[in-house]
């Protein structure tokens, strides 16, 4: 016999079925904006707690020059998680840009050449890292990077002997540590806002671009459609790569010199970046914009714990929370909405 069910526990049932909704909607919500409202509460946290520092021009100046290379670093990696890879090798590619431009610029060559070069280096492996990946199957990208990061640490301590180079050319020096003349607004920040102004155009109007997050949202289905993964992928890591080589120049106008020890670890705030700023580790999704605000939560945060007198190491353990917890949501959420 059929079950009947009272008119009182229909209505209970569509409540039931209408949590999940109403829940994805607000999961939905967060997922938009949340990354902007992190950045508001690292804002309002700062300012509340050190009101005569925090916006200043010297200070707001400071976040955004100190971050200029998290940031090239970050948007190199937000194109590779789209394919739902990753990069290891970026903080290395950085620092063997940044030695580059030093051991050029310490044998006297031309500045033009010294600018061109770190573009270069860091695009030839990010396409070694794309070659290697696809004509070698590696099984993961993680593989093919963790490789290339100790080869490329290694040429770092070869070319430079183990040892700081500094001394490098005004136009090197201002790129990277000068503000626009008669403003507070650093150099390095209208680099990167051109640049991620440039990488948004390829990925929302050009068609490989379009193809980036066609592999990433389903590889079968894009090579289907007649998308060629595997040059899509190359092209992917090359323009990591690339912009790993312009924030090894940054990072050398900013320190006026090139270090072998530069970048290491930064790989892991540049994809904690990439996460925080609403990409997910599975692939096909994220912006651009969230990836800046990614950035700036990581480096307000810092600056917030700076500010504070807080020790680096529990800076460290404060980052290490903040990925565990939009990693977190990023899962709840796709689980959520798969089940609702």
């Amino acid at each position: 016999m059929a079950e009947i069910m009272s008119p009182l526990a229909a209505d209970q049932l569509d409540d039931i079925e209408g949590e999940p909704r109403r829940l994805v909607k607000l999961m939905g919500w967060v997922d938009r904006w949340g990354v902007l409202f992190l950045v508001l509460l690292m804002a309002v946290l700062s300012y509340v707690s050190q009101p005569e520092f925090f916006l200043t021009e010297r200070n707001l100046g400071n976040i955004f020059r100190q971050n200029s290379f998290y940031a090239m670093l970050a948007l190199g990696q937000f194109i590779v998680i789209v394919t739902a890879g990753i990069d290891l090798s970026v903080g290395s590619t950085m620092a063997l840009a940044a030695m580059t431009v030093a051991v050029l610029a310490d044998a006297g060559t031309f500045w033009p050449l010294i600018f061109v070069a770190p573009f270069l280096v860091g695009l030839a492996v990010g396409t070694v890292n794309g070659l290697g990946l696809t004509k070698l199957h590696m099984p993961h990208p993680f593989i093919m990077t963790l490789g290339m990061l100790f080869i490329v640490r290694g040429i770092t301590n070869l070319i430079s002997g183990g040892v700081p180079i500094s001394g490098l050319p005004d136009e090197v020096r201002y790129l990277g540590a000068e503000n626009i003349p008669g403003t507070s607004i650093p150099v390095s920040l209208i680099a990167v806002l051109v640049t991620y102004f440039l990488v948004w155009l390829f990925l929302n109007h050009a068609r490989q671009g379009r193809h980036i997050f066609a592999i990433g949202g389903n590889p079968q289905a894009a090579r289907v459609s007649g998308v060629a993964v595997e040059w899509t992928l190359v092209l992917a890591y090359a323009l990591c790569g690339l912009l790993a080589g312009f924030a090894g120049l940054l990072l050398a106008g900013r320190t006026n010199s090139g270090f072998p020890a530069a970048g290491e670890g930064d790989e892991l705030y540049a994809i904690a970046a990439v996460i925080i700023g609403g990409a997910s580790f599975f692939g096909g999704r994220g912006t651009v914009l969230g990836v800046f605000a990614g950035v700036l939560v990581i480096g307000m945060l810092r600056n917030l714990l700076n500010l504070n007198a807080v020790p680096s190491f529990w800076q460290q353990v404060a980052i290490g929370v903040v990925i565990i917890g939009v990693v977190a949501f990023d899962v709840f959420r796709r689980r959520l909405a798969a089940s609702a």
